[in-house]
């Protein structure tokens, strides 16, 4: 039974990911606002019901990775060695992804089109103060979990928001320096330059808790 299962599963992230694929082109081509539900799913040749099945929002299908991103996240911090603190486990995690080339992480033509387009469209940019701060939450209860405190507590808050400020201005850098440079490597350096930055003044923010310090062996 587990055969026509994981068959299943594979055809139906096939088949989301080969509408993502599609509409997000067209969008990078003319425009979010400009594309409708309907040509996107005759383009990935699938009925308009099959595209809201998969994303019940238009601008999901632009946003796709976002759960993605979420889970490394999550998956990190959980697995954390307890010899490192969260916030140097999150400094490592960024060097991993560059290194290991992660999409997430990409700077690019293809990126540098991809942020062109979210900022074109007043919808995609209200989805992306919205999915800052569902990530400020995924981070700070992450953070907390990981060193044993309650979802609330107020360092773990304050960590989470100067991760993700550090992390949007990194990403922002980024992709300013390929636009100079057209030099995925020159703008990886600048990426990770300020996530080194911005983990020294966490450190420094967040000195005497768990997250800026790692247990005792």
């Amino acid at each position: 039974m587990s055969t026509p299962t994981d068959r299943r599963s594979r055809k139906r992230l096939a088949t989301r990911q080969a509408i993502s694929d599609v509409a997000t082109q067209l969008f990078m081509e003319r425009g979010f606002d400009a594309v409708t539900v309907d040509e996107i799913a005759a383009a990935a040749d699938v009925g308009r019901m099959t595209v809201f099945n998969h994303f019940p929002r238009k601008e999901d299908m632009f946003y796709d990775r976002d759960e993605e991103g979420r889970e490394i996240l999550r998956a990190t911090l959980r697995q954390r060695d307890p010899r490192v603190a969260p916030v140097e486990t999150l400094r490592l995690l960024a060097h991993r992804l560059v290194t290991g080339r992660n999409p997430v992480v990409e700077f690019s033509a293809r990126s540098g089109a991809f942020v062109a387009t979210a900022a074109g469209s007043e919808t995609l940019r209200a989805r992306a103060r919205a999915i800052r701060d569902e990530l400020a939450d995924v981070v700070r209860v992450a953070l907390a979990e990981s060193v044993g405190r309650r979802p609330e507590d107020p360092d773990a808050e304050l960590a989470a928001s100067l991760l993700l400020a550090t992390w949007s201005v990194a990403f922002l850098q980024a992709h300013r320096t390929f636009r100079a440079t057209r030099e995925a490597a020159a703008a990886n350096a600048a990426f990770l330059a300020i996530i080194d930055q911005g983990t020294a003044g966490l450190q420094a923010a967040l000195a005497g808790t768990p997250y800026a310090e790692a247990a005792a062996p």
